[in-house]
């Protein structure tokens, strides 16, 4: 097992629900990432996912978008990732996920950027834009270096789809609990029960729901349903209003802790 399918197998062994939150790698640069994802590590997340910037964030709203044109503007690359990956691992071994488009892998060659990762210290890949019937050699390159390959499911993907995506996948499962792009919800998807329902009779897998979950509250009502929550845009929205503060590190971390203090609180 690496270390996301430890961390699950740990929460489902002490009942307890996983926290997952996404922040754009090098906004507002890789310093920040470093020390934010050991703040992380410290205040409850499970899992972190590091986006990596890309020209065309086709699956982001604006938060994360702008976020990405921070990252590109900070001088951040994958290769720059990894090395910050690496840095963390001197210090944490907080389980960590690559948001990625293939564009910036097929550019760098996917063996050498798989097998760069994994030395690195990554444990997962969520590539935005590779179906999995496009998959078979990233599947079998990622089974080879020992990473897990994450796919999504959208509140429109259709029940027999939706069992085959599931099949293909491990790590866990991210359920898109909206239609459209990232950002923060005033309120969380009616059918998110139904759906995590349909979802769990086809795989074993835990599903990590996300896209839309802006606060503590919502985080809670997700986690009553969900294996884990998955924060993305409100916390990227901190980073936006605290990046150039002293106290970026603290006050996000501070946030980041009263989400995972609200996951936490629901059982299974």
């Amino acid at each position: 097992m690496n270390r996301i399918q430890e961390r699950f197998a740990r929460l489902h062994g002490a009942g307890e629900k996983g926290f997952i939150v996404y922040i754009g790698a090098g906004d507002p640069d890789l310093k920040a990432t470093r020390k934010l994802a050991l703040a992380f590590d410290q205040a409850g997340v499970d899992i972190l996912e590091l986006g990596v910037p890309f020209s065309d964030p086709l699956a982001d709203g604006l938060v994360n978008q702008l976020a990405a044109q921070r990252g590109l503007e900070s001088g951040t690359t994958p290769p720059k990732v990894l090395e910050t990956v690496a840095a963390v691992r001197k210090k944490s071994q907080i389980p960590i996920v690559l948001y990625i488009y293939f564009n910036l892998i097929h550019r760098i060659g996917m063996e050498k950027f798989i097998r760069d990762a994994a030395k690195a210290g990554v444990d997962g890949l969520l590539v935005l834009d590779l179906p999995p019937e496009e998959s078979n050699i990233y599947e079998l390159l990622m089974h080879k270096h020992g990473l897990c390959h994450i796919y999504l499911v959208a509140p429109t993907t259709p029940e027999e789809r939706m069992g085959y995506i599931v099949k293909r996948g491990s790590g866990f499962i991210y359920y898109v609990s909206r239609e459209g792009v990232t950002g923060m919800q005033k309120q969380i998807a009616v059918n998110l029960a139904q759906q995590v329902a349909k979802l769990r009779a086809h795989t074993r897998l835990p599903v990590a729901v996300g896209f839309g979950v802006s606060n503590p509250a919502q985080a809670k009502l997700v986690a009553q349903e969900a294996d884990a929550v998955v924060v993305g845009s409100a916390v990227v929205n901190q980073i936006a209003e605290h990046g150039k503060s002293k106290d970026l590190v603290k006050r996000v971390g501070k946030f980041v802790k009263t989400l995972a203090d609200a996951i936490k609180t629901i059982k299974s």
